[in-house]
């Protein structure tokens, strides 16, 4: 049986392939086990510089929860809390991953596909791109812990309208509601989504993990202690920041060793 998550890598750049193309890559629990465990492994490579995320077999991203595997894994709330909270911590470890991450989706982005993309840094969808969370014609909810990603990047209103109405929709919309960062035309998707992680991996690594940090930590409403506001300061005592700006006033590139 093939491994339902592969990690492939190309130099500072790696992929992590949600891979149950006959599924159309719907999760079933050992695989939300292990995209979580991939996650903590590669947030823990100081080499890597970004990961892009997608599906196999280019017909879906993810066609959400395997809905197969209910009758013996969610079957009552005790079964479904128990399933949750392993869910959430797979989507607790992609969201919270230092190195910065793009979702590539091609087609069917649905459910939990959409709730992993949402907690991706970018998104890049083609044309042929589908969205939603049908949720309502299960006679099911999406958990707060689940929800947490979408409300973070589309806001409480979109996220309402997704709900409530279940309907499926295009790449168009999804960028309009903020959903995705670009759409390109399908044959074009895989190579925007490498060229924008080649953009990421060009730059300053540790600028990059200080910003995913700032930016989340700015979304809670607690003030910055004295640590907090020094530390966005710090960059200016590595060696990266001195690589940086003296290859600018050189006008060469700069080649960053995330120290």
């Amino acid at each position: 049986m093939a491994d339902p998550i592969l990690i492939e890598r190309e130099g500072s750049i790696a992929t992590v392939v949600l891979n149950r193309p006959e599924k159309l890559n719907a999760l079933n629990l050992p695989m939300w086990l292990q995209l979580g465990n991939t996650f903590k492994e590669l947030a823990a490579d100081d080499m890597l510089r970004c990961i892009v995320v997608r599906g196999a077999g280019g017909k879906a991203f993810a066609a959400g929860a395997d809905i197969s595997e209910f009758a013996n894994e969610r079957a009552n709330a005790a079964q479904a809390q128990r399933y949750g909270e392993d869910i959430a911590g797979s989507m607790r470890s992609l969201a919270e991953c230092r190195h910065p991450t793009v979702a590539l989706i091609e087609g069917a982005c649905v459910g939990g596909g959409l709730l992993i993309a949402s907690q991706c840094d970018l998104r890049i969808c083609n044309e042929s791109a589908r969205f939603g969370v049908p949720v309502k014609n299960l006679g099911l909810t999406e958990a707060y812990d689940e929800l947490q990603g979408m409300m973070r990047v589309i806001g409480p209103a979109a996220s309402l309208e997704i709900l409530l109405e279940g309907r499926i929709w295009g790449a168009r919309e999804a960028y309009e509601k903020g959903l995705v960062s670009r759409v390109v035309p399908d044959a074009e998707a895989a190579g925007e989504a490498y060229a924008t992680a080649r953009r990421i991996a060009d730059g300053a690594p540790l600028v990059a993990r200080w910003h995913k940090k700032f930016i989340r930590r700015l979304a809670d409403p607690r003030p910055l202690g004295a640590e907090e506001y020094a530390e966005s300061y710090a960059c200016f005592d590595t060696e990266d920041f001195r690589t940086g700006y003296r290859a600018f006033l050189d006008k060469k590139k700069p080649r960053f060793t995330g120290r």
